[in-house]
């Protein structure tokens, strides 16, 4: 996920088109946005719905989940604006909903109130990250680190840009016939002692 403090306007990005009519950016700032992203199964629900929308059925059976659990959830995104029934279907007396996100990316902006949900949003997307990690192969390892280091204002900018611009060849490097392969990363200002 990415913060939005200073996104660059004029940049064109390509992503991969959904099978579902979204916008391309969202830029989501609200309490009520920032909550609902921080959990992980609403998390998981987001990411499901990137390239494909799917009915509560679907995303119930992908995610191993009573119906009436997914569809609760489903409701507090659609309820938050980031998520929407992009199709139905009838299924003999039963009008069945296609859920889409209302965006293809989002990004993050927040006031001071909002820092903890951004916190929550993080670590939601660092943790299904992390449960998608296929053992290490000895011919192709996975590539992780943590690291700290002392930062100028200006350096911390760049770096920023940086992997803006690393996650964006990213997802336009997507390829149908491709393996699946996950990119996280972040750059953030440490708590004071931490």
């Amino acid at each position: 996920m990415v913060d939005s403090a200073k996104y660059d306007e004029q940049r064109v990005i390509t992503l991969p088109s959904p099978d579902y009519e979204a916008d391309d950016v969202l830029v989501v700032s609200e309490p009520e946005q920032l909550r609902a992203l921080g959990d992980d199964l609403r998390s998981r629900i987001v990411g499901l719905l990137r390239d494909r929308a799917a009915s509560t059925t679907e995303l119930a059976a992908k995610l191993g989940l009573p119906k009436g659990t997914v569809g609760h959830h489903v409701k507090v995104l659609e309820k938050a604006g980031l998520v929407r029934v992009v199709r139905t279907r009838q299924v003999r007396a039963v009008t069945e909903k296609y859920y889409g996100r209302t965006a293809r990316l989002f990004l993050f902006k927040t006031s001071g109130d909002g820092a903890e949900d951004v916190r929550n949003i993080a670590a939601a997307a660092f943790r299904r990250a992390a449960e998608e990690m296929l053992p290490l192969r000895e011919d192709e390892p996975t590539t992780f680190g943590v690291v700290t280091a002392r930062l100028a204002h200006a350096d911390a900018r760049r770096l920023t840009r940086r992997l803006k611009k690393l996650i964006d060849d990213f997802r336009a490097a997507d390829s149908a016939d491709g393996e699946a392969y996950g990119l996280a990363g972040a750059l953030y200002r440490r708590a004071p002692g931490a």
